[in-house]
């Protein structure tokens, strides 16, 4: 956990909303599910789900719910490192807290450029 709160800072110090407050839970299958039927009206697990915060608090961005149990199962279908999936799930809830959008082929292909540019952020050092 500790090392998503540190990506979580990251990203955010990123996007310029370092002074921005992200609630980040991680779970399993069965309490996303849970989570994804009551507020989304959907029967099944899913990877991530980004609530954000309605009210009068502009400090607090919102709060992110990770299934650790699908992640773990997407990041091997995609034959990728279990962190760095992890992390685009972070991203991705990131960039759902903020208004980006996935409903549509052109919303997703920004949204894909901005959680690329921020995951080098996280996991690519520049060369000296």
């Amino acid at each position: 956990m500790k090392k998503v709160r540190e990506w979580a800072q990251k990203i955010l110090k990123q996007l310029g909303l370092e002074k921005k407050e992200l609630s980040i839970l991680l779970v399993d299958d069965e309490e996303i599910q849970k989570l994804n039927f009551q507020y989304l009206g959907r029967p099944h697990p899913t990877n991530v789900i980004a609530f954000p915060m309605d009210g009068p608090n502009e400090h607090l961005l919102g709060d992110i719910v990770i299934s650790t149990e699908t992640a773990r199962r997407e990041a091997e279908r995609a034959n990728l490192p279990f962190e760095e999936y992890l992390a685009r799930l972070l991203i991705h809830g990131i960039l759902h807290l903020l208004g980006y959008e996935d409903q549509t082929r052109s919303q997703c292909r920004k949204m894909r450029k901005k959680e690329e540019e921020l995951l080098r952020c996280l996991f690519f050092k520049p060369s000296s």
